[in-house]
């Protein structure tokens, strides 16, 4: 049996886009405040420099992730503030679906830099990191384009 589907009006799909947007925004900027103020921290002076360097590139990726997930807005309120477009609802579901990519790096890398610190052992550490992204490219990526290409 073939579950029923029903499309949606190009309004709603955008007020969707927009109300999903609103749900990421609040976690990755919580996520880049905590970030911050790592750095401030006694402890992040006494890290080596390659793990310095690479919470750096995380903290860089999930504010790349912040500005892909605002740009909708952003576009909105200034090309088509009185209408909604299919171009606009495209453009912002892949800017949005593209800033899961910077997000997902981000978080893992720190997860490499905790896991460095914790158990001492970069081999180990890179298992855990790669483990980490791996979980999200398998939930936020592979099962998604899996599912939408079994519904063709």
């Amino acid at each position: 049996m073939k579950p029923a589907i029903e499309f949606e009006p190009l309004k709603d799909q955008a007020r969707n886009m927009l109300d999903e947007a609103r749900m990421v925004l609040p976690g990755v900027q919580a996520l880049l405040g905590f970030q911050l103020i790592a750095v401030f921290n006694q402890r992040f002076e006494s890290l080596d420099f390659e793990l310095q360097v690479i919470h750096l590139t995380a903290l860089l990726l999930v504010t790349l992730s912040v500005v892909l997930v605002m740009a909708p807005a952003a576009y909105h309120r200034i090309v088509e503030r009185d209408r909604i477009s299919d171009y606009f609802v495209r453009l912002a579901s892949l800017l949005i679906a593209g800033a899961m990519i910077p997000l997902a790096a981000g978080i893992s890398l720190d997860i490499y830099v905790i896991a460095r610190m914790v158990l001492a052992s970069a081999a180990l550490s890179a298992v855990v990191a790669a483990a980490t992204i791996l979980l999200f490219c398998s939930l936020w990526f592979a099962f998604p384009l899996l599912r939408r290409a079994r519904q063709g």
